[in-house]
């Protein structure tokens, strides 16, 4: 990275008050919507992280558990770290109906549409994130020498939401996901962990009040009480980190949603401040804010490789990308039973290569009556 860039202005290492107005400023030129700064001090979290672990609520995601309690104290991750910088960037895609949750509450409704959840329909988050916050570092880099950081987005032990709240981004819905008063919940996070002893910014209170909308809205009864999420009941579970069968008394409830779920933000009543991205990187690609079941379920793996490239959704791999399609083509039947498209794609797929394909292929047949 050249030292002289445009916009670039020497900061004084001493001058850290400067510096932290300085970043929050690059992070906003570099598509971020908000950042703020926290300090290290998470040993409020402990006791609920390990009371989460202990009740077998993370699932099958065993990294939850794999660096115990490291991932609440950011320095034992990065040694040096004093100060955690958390950036917001929004990803509503550019364009779309004004009423986007009206539109997707439709799709659900259609028994042949298929639903990814919308963080999903565009770019890799993980990508787009950690090369933009890495160009932050870099810039700070520039402007005060060497330094202590790491640059991280869902992909490290730490924990990105407690951090974010303590950092004044947002406060944690009953649903667990950050809310902003300006934003919603339609947004990502990332850190830069480095060792400056920046002024640190202020928590904001919570706003949810007596709702509980995002509760009530879940379709699996993964919302146990404010703040207590059973991933293994989730659909975004379901559908992404389980890597096995999924449970048959989930299937129906899942219905057309094939990657992900949005219910419990369609729900908030928060997200009608749901802010558009400034980034081109979260626009719909692939059409699949539009996509049917059964065209979907027609890709082989190369297709299903090539279209998939550089998205969030190629990590599950074509195998549970069939499963999760013939659960929601098998779901289909409470409205259009038997639809003869539907019954061929299903049968075309009957003695699929992969066990578990061809486990919910036969299930989702029997639901169109064909055993």
């Amino acid at each position: 990275m050249p030292e002289s860039q445009p916009g670039l202005q020497p900061v004084s290492p001493p001058d850290f008050t400067t510096l932290a107005q300085t970043i929050k400023a690059w992070g906003a030129e570099l598509g971020f919507a908000d950042v703020r700064i926290t300090d290290i001090d998470l040993a409020h979290t402990e006791a609920g992280l390990q009371a989460w672990l202990d009740a077998g609520h993370h699932g099958e995601m065993d990294y939850m558990a794999s660096h115990g309690m490291k991932r609440a104290r950011p320095a034992e991750l990065v040694p040096g770290t004093v100060r955690v910088i958390t950036a917001r960037m929004d990803y509503l895609p550019r364009e779309g109906a004004a009423d986007w949750r009206a539109t997707e509450r439709l799709r659900q409704q259609d028994p042949q549409a298929a639903v990814v959840s919308i963080y999903a329909r565009g770019r890799d988050y993980h990508k787009v994130l950690r090369n933009r916050l890495q160009q932050l570092a870099e810039r700070i880099r520039a402007a005060t020498g060497d330094y202590g950081y790491r640059v991280f987005t869902d992909s490290a032990p730490v924990m990105e939401l407690p951090l974010a709240q303590k950092a004044g981004l947002g406060w944690r819905g009953k649903h667990t996901l950050l809310l902003s008063r300006e934003a919603g919940s339609t947004f990502f996070i990332g850190e830069i962990l480095v060792d400056l002893p920046l002024p640190v910014d202020a928590p904001t209170g919570a706003h949810c009040g007596a709702c509980q909308a995002c509760m009530v809205e879940c379709p699996t009864g993964a919302i146990l009480g404010p703040g207590r999420l059973d991933a293994r009941r989730c659909i975004s579970y379901l559908t992404i980190e389980l890597k096995g069968s999924i449970p048959e008394e989930f299937r129906p409830l899942i219905g057309n949603r094939i990657y992900g779920c949005d219910d419990c933000q369609l729900a908030c009543p928060w997200n009608k401040f749901a802010q558009r991205t400034a980034v081109p990187d979260f626009d719909e690609r692939n059409g699949l804010g539009k996509a049917g079941l059964v065209a979907l379920f027609g890709w082989d793996e190369d297709e299903f490789n090539r279209r998939m490239e550089g998205s969030p959704i190629r990590r599950i791999g074509h195998e549970r990308w069939l499963r999760n399609l013939a659960v929601g083509l098998g779901n289909a039947a409470d409205q259009v039973k038997g639809e003869a498209a539907i019954v061929a794609a299903l049968q075309s797929r009957a003695d699929y290569p992969s066990a578990l394909v061809r486990e919910h292929v036969a299930w989702a047949l029997a639901r169109h009556g064909i055993v």
